[in-house]
């Protein structure tokens, strides 16, 4: 089983690089098999066809930036410090081509993947919030992590009005003077 995960982790090290290259709608099996040094029937036997290999992709890039979030924002001991971390963390990364570079491409595609690896992502958080007393009693989580998620998306792809977006501080600022406290009692 070690080399099924191994040989689908080199697929989709070379479809993320083709995605980068051609971007997410050019992007084509034969460019991920010539990128992998792999057959076209390899890929296809794989991942069956395109969309699923985007897919995987996208899932894959999403769960990495997520994963990735986790020291920043379990580093602050309350909601709001956690969600303004996300917000900092999602507006830093949101352009750059390091690691997490395809969240620019996750977000272009509006992978449903996404959405929902956060929504899950803050799942845990928000029970642990509550029993702290920050939330309002029998506030559904899974509409508050995805109201959450839509708020921290934003910061990636809107402008701003009135908050200063290079100062993480005045993002920090905004999300718990403003916006975190809809959820509390």
């Amino acid at each position: 089983m070690q080399g099924v995960a191994t040989a689908d982790a080199a697929i989709l090290d070379a479809a993320e690089r083709c995605v980068e290259r051609y971007g997410l709608r050019r992007v084509s099996m034969a460019d991920v098999a010539a990128e992998a040094g792999l057959s076209r029937r390899t890929i296809y036997n794989r991942f069956g066809d395109r969309a699923t290999l985007v897919d995987a992709v996208l899932e894959r890039a999403a769960d990495r930036f997520v994963a990735a979030s986790v020291p920043a924002v379990d580093g602050r001991r309350t909601l709001a410090g956690q969600v303004g971390e996300a917000a900092v963390y999602i507006h830093v990364h949101a352009d750059t081509a390091d690691s997490e570079g395809l969240l620019a491409t996750v977000l272009a595609a509006s992978a449903p993947i996404l959405v929902e690896r956060w929504v899950e992502f803050w799942q845990p958080r928000l029970a642990a919030a509550e029993l702290r007393g920050e939330l309002r009693p029998g506030l559904d989580h899974r509409r508050a992590g995805e109201w959450i998620v839509r708020l921290l998306l934003s910061f990636a792809l809107m402008p701003s009005a009135a908050v200063v977006l290079d100062d993480h501080d005045d993002i920090r600022s905004f999300i718990r003077d403003h916006l975190v406290r809809g959820l509390g009692g």
